[in-house]
């Protein structure tokens, strides 16, 4: 045999389709990726950890002037935000280890007590930005809108699922008692002139729709509803009328009603690519209204630009996409109702935070979920992707996957200290 037969006999083949193949290949190992029954409690993990991580560096850089101006430190919020959340990663877990039934349990009572803090915030609560929403108890702030949002959507979830018959829910069981109870939280919140939750606790109600299968002539007679009490709440308060030309025209009165969107759209410019660098943003130094919590979107695209901005609309999209990856994957009604619902607060909000940021939607109010200043809003969030946690071991196979991969540190940590009882899985000698 020549050399160059040789070489050619040697030679390998090459790739059948050549980039074509190899795409397959890729689409393929991602299918199998995403086929393992615990890539929804990972992403579920990974997605809030980086929010959270990212909110707490944000909420530092945004606040230290103002915080510095007001309290004489620049860590003033960024340690109540940190205690915040070192109160609500705990929940989480906490959350994330407790079964079904007790979030079934825990709706009837977080409603209620949800409707009796926000009739007391009409009385004794504090007006604030045009909107009377928060209760001081010492150094305390208490947002009643906030637990409500949860409240919504374990309540929902629970009465719809138990009205279940064989896996399917008549869209007529949410007449009643669901859409007044959901009419009497919105009209609680709208009483305190908050919109913006009250659009919240819409969508969590449409969400359920939704699942449920409601026929189209009843979403457009609800969303008939809400557009008419929309057009009022606007109407009545002069400061939303302005929100609303601000919205059309920011530039046209760019020192008065405009002012927090143009400085808003001045900070996510300046970011340019790849942003001014953390701690670099220029808007914070008293330019940008509320940089810490409403707006802090516009403070990230201004320090770590179109990718920094980028990678939370994709975190947010990936969180979305693990809930309702649950809600699909789950048989149990209650399951997919509340994990739905939650995917519409939580993502939902966000996205009307940023386009309000964006200049695509009116400015409303509302933080954005993981990442904005504020515990009363921080600790609910953690507590419901707590329990969105806990859905995801209902997923076919995560219960077998999670007790082949043994104890996680924190039970580890507990049987060391003689605490934690027998230890599952390998036997140390």
């Amino acid at each position: 045999m020549s050399a160059s037969a040789e070489e050619r006999v040697r030679a390998p083949a090459p790739a059948k389709d050549g980039p074509q193949g190899w795409a397959r290949e890729q689409l393929g190992a991602l299918k199998e990726l995403l086929d393992r029954p615990l890539t929804t409690y990972y992403l579920i993990i990974m997605c809030s950890a980086l929010l959270l991580a990212l909110g707490l560096m944000m909420v530092l850089s945004a606040s230290s002037i103002e915080a510095l101006q007001k309290t004489g430190s620049p860590f003033s919020w960024f340690i109540k935000q940190s205690l915040s959340a070192a109160l609500g990663v705990p929940v989480m877990y906490v959350c994330s280890r407790l079964p079904v039934r007790f979030f079934r349990w825990a709706g009837y009572p977080v409603m209620a007590l949800s409707i009796i803090a926000l009739v007391m915030v009409l009385f004794i609560g504090s007006s604030e930005l045009g909107a009377q929403r928060w209760i001081y108890i010492g150094p305390l702030t208490i947002q009643p809108s906030e637990p409500a949002k949860l409240g919504l959507v374990l309540w929902g979830a629970d009465l719809l699922a138990r009205r279940a018959r064989q896996g399917r829910i008549e869209w007529r069981q949410l007449l009643i008692p669901l859409m007044p109870g959901t009419a009497i939280l919105a009209v609680m919140v709208m009483l305190g002139r908050d919109l913006g939750t009250t659009l919240v606790l819409f969508m969590i109600f449409l969400s359920l729709l939704w699942v449920v299968g409601a026929p189209v002539k009843l979403f457009g007679g609800i969303m008939a509803l809400a557009v008419l009490a929309a057009v009022i709440m606007i109407k009545v308060e002069p400061y939303r009328m302005a929100r609303i030309g601000a919205f059309l025209d920011p530039w046209a009165d760019a020192q008065g009603a405009g002012y927090q969107a143009v400085q808003g759209q001045i900070a996510m410019g300046s970011g340019s690519w790849f942003g001014l660098g953390l701690g670099e943003s220029r808007q914070k130094w008293s330019w940008l209204p509320h940089g810490e919590s409403d707006f802090i979107f516009a403070i990230i695209g201004e320090e770590l630009g179109l990718m920094g901005t980028l990678m939370v609309v994709a975190l947010f999209g990936l969180l979305g996409y693990a809930g309702l990856r649950v809600a699909v994957r789950v048989n149990d009604p209650f399951i997919r109702l509340a994990a739905a619902a939650m995917v519409a607060w939580i993502v939902g909000q966000a996205t009307v935070n940023m386009g309000a940021v964006l200049g695509v939607l009116p400015i409303t109010g509302i933080p954005l979920p993981l990442v904005s200043y504020g515990g009363s809003a921080l600790l609910p969030t953690l507590a419901a992707l707590g329990m969105l946690l806990s859905f995801a071991k209902r997923e076919p196979g995560a219960r077998e996957a999670l007790a082949a991969r043994g104890p996680g540190p924190a039970a580890r940590a507990l049987s060391w200290l003689g605490l934690g009882g027998t230890t599952r899985g390998r036997v140390t000698r």
